[in-house]
């Protein structure tokens, strides 16, 4: 990347978030963002997520809300409740052509597509995106035990870049993470 591309990044967020998992920490969005504006102008970070709207309480809104407000554009839709064949519940939500649809409509306007999922369905999106001149980086893993990313995806992109190698610049451990109404003890020990 060079230090004048005009750069955005896609974040499949489920996809990402399964990807940080697996390799056994959580992404801290801030460090995120500036990574990235060290690479170049970011004209766009898009967040893309499903989120189960009936829900008094979704785990996911209290993310959702801090990106909103913190320099991320988040597109979200309300997933949709189905019954299998089976008579299985399932839920789905997926947020592909949401991100196909934006990816292409930003791609003249941009030198460099950052990518961030392993879902193999983009690989036509990827190659489309390369057609317009637009060079794109594809950030998830094959450090994880199964590899989290489509090998055709990995192929068709520019660069691959390996989630678990960003770690140190993007990574907070699970367990810094506070809960909804925690608020951090004023010393090690827990006294107040």
């Amino acid at each position: 990347m060079s230090p004048f591309d005009e750069i955005a990044l896609f974040i499949d967020g489920p996809n990402l978030h399964a990807t940080a998992k697996a390799l056994g920490f959580d992404i801290d969005y801030r460090r995120l963002l500036g990574e990235f504006q060290s690479r170049g102008t970011l004209l766009r970070a898009f967040y893309y997520t499903a989120i189960i709207e009936d829900q008094e309480y979704s785990s996911i809104r209290p993310l959702i809300d801090w990106l909103d407000y913190n320099g991320y554009t988040v597109v979200t839709k309300a997933t949709k409740e189905l019954i299998d064949a089976s008579g299985r519940r399932k839920v789905k939500g997926n947020m592909d052509i949401e991100l196909a649809v934006d990816a292409m409509e930003l791609a003249e306007h941009i030198d460099q597509m950052v990518l961030f999922s392993g879902d193999g369905d983009f690989r036509s999106l990827v190659e489309a995106v390369q057609r317009r001149g637009v060079r794109v980086t594809v950030v998830s893993t094959i450090a994880s035990q199964p590899p989290m990313i489509a090998d055709e995806l990995r192929r068709q992109a520019d660069e691959f870049i390996d989630l678990a190698l960003l770690k140190p610049k993007l990574g907070r451990d699970p367990s810094e993470r506070l809960g909804p109404r925690q608020v951090p003890a004023r010393d090690p020990a827990g006294a107040e």
